[in-house]
């Protein structure tokens, strides 16, 4: 019997195969490990118009209906010449008998010492196998000539070395770009099928929290997690559904968390999951789901839930601003485009040079705020943002990149390299 998919599955059973757990203190990497062994990806599939078609997972492979290109043809503006009838080591010269533009062929014969007038595109006019650029040749009356050191075959494209009738021209999982809209496009292919927007929803937790545009009174803040979550999931091109703020009441608690499981396929909350008297996630969630740590040797965003309530995954994010950006990159980000049906987007390092010494003890993975740039020497460097208090939102704005600390990392001196993530193409 074939094995369960893992989110169909409890948690317990797929975190028990891993040695020493500890869910009080899971290590970064066996976190990641974790949530990749249980999320898998929804199966609902719609055929969308390829305009419509940017950041969509795409669900199936498209295969070319056509060779690319259909036909041999000109890399270059010159002209087609028989390959074996250029003279190695002295001139030759050719009769031009005819032209072969894009979109209209030479539909003519060409004999030996005969060549034709081409432009790039263009294709390539019968027993014709070579391309001549036109600025070495030599064009007198209604002839040409070629000076020696050509290559037989040289500039000419060979009908199907793109792609052949069938073969896969973009695989399925890839987050659609430009280009693979024009690729799609190129093969006469009008719509292609997309995996179905994932729905995630989200809110923040605290009677402190204030939307923008209220008034705050005394000991109240205004709640940027939910700005900062909604950006953060459009550009994964998700549907997020804002659930606003949610009450420090177990009922309130309840209540949002039972409206996000019918309406999403994962829910996301900020503040509430570490063991304040205020806190209720925890009792919440062992009423309604389950949870498979609370807890991740890291810092900013030690307190960090990963579970399930009904068919959607869940993560109880921190509730200090930078935590919640941290967090979600690392972890839910990577779930997230898994449970979409996306092909693994890794967030790949750059080795830089630190300015100034870090602090770092053995036995936790930290991620502080960063400043990436090449110096004038051309050696890539990194700087800190100054403090890195996780609930300082400005040096996060300010960054352009995470310096990534990695666990059994000690001090760090000046000069030293360490690993950046760079926000480009991420934020």
């Amino acid at each position: 019997m074939s094995e369960r998919p893992a989110s169909s599955r409890p948690l317990a059973e797929v975190v028990g195969c891993l040695s020493d757990f500890d869910p009080a203190s899971v290590p970064v990497a066996q976190a990641s490990a974790i949530i990749e062994r249980f999320v898998t990806p929804i199966d609902d599939i719609e055929q969308v118009a390829i305009r419509d078609a940017l950041g969509r997972v795409l669900a199936r492979d498209v295969l070319s209906p056509i060779d690319v290109p259909a036909h041999d043809n000109s890399a270059m503006d010159g002209y087609a010449v028989h390959g074996a009838s250029l003279l190695a080591d002295t001139p030759t010269r050719l009769a031009v008998v005819g032209r072969s533009f894009a979109g209209r062929p030479f539909a003519g014969i060409t004999r030996p010492g005969e060549a034709v007038r081409v432009m790039t595109g263009a294709v390539m006019p019968a027993g014709l196998d070579t391309v001549v650029i036109q600025e070495i040749v030599t064009v007198e009356g209604d002839s040409i000539v070629v000076p020696p050191g050509q290559q037989a075959g040289q500039h000419r494209r060979r009908r199907g070395e793109d792609l052949v009738v069938g073969g896969t021209a973009i695989a399925a999982g890839r987050v659609l770009t430009p280009a693979d809209l024009g690729l799609v496009a190129s093969l006469g292919i009008a719509a292609i099928p997309v995996q179905r927007r994932l729905r995630v929803a989200f809110f923040s937790t605290g009677d402190e929290l204030r939307s923008v545009g209220e008034a705050l009174a005394e000991g109240e803040i205004y709640d940027s997690n939910r700005y900062a979550l909604h950006g953060m999931l459009t550009r994964l091109g998700v549907e997020p559904i804002d659930l606003g703020v949610v009450r420090d009441d177990p009922i309130a608690l309840e209540e949002a968390m039972t409206r996000a499981a019918t309406m999403a396929d994962a829910i996301i909350s900020s503040g509430g999951v570490s063991v304040g008297e205020a806190d209720f996630t925890r009792s919440v969630m062992d009423k309604l789901g389950e949870v498979a740590f609370w807890s991740i040797a890291m810092r900013p965003g030690r307190p960090l839930a990963f579970g399930r309530i009904g068919d959607a995954i869940y993560f109880g994010l921190p509730g200090n601003p930078v935590a919640v950006m941290i967090t979600f990159y690392f972890f839910a980000r990577a779930a997230l485009c898994r449970l979409m049906g996306a092909l693994p987007t890794p967030l790949f390092p750059v080795r830089a040079l630190v300015d100034a010494p870090l602090r770092k003890r053995p036995g936790r993975t930290e991620y502080q705020r960063g400043v990436l740039g090449r110096g004038e020497d051309g050696v890539v460097r990194v700087r800190v943002t100054g403090p890195q208090g996780s609930g300082m939102l400005r040096s996060m704005s300010q960054a352009n990149c995470i310096v990534v600390l990695h666990h059994e990392q000690g001090p760090i001196a000046a000069g030293d390299p360490v690993d950046c993530v760079p926000f480009d193409g991420l934020v």
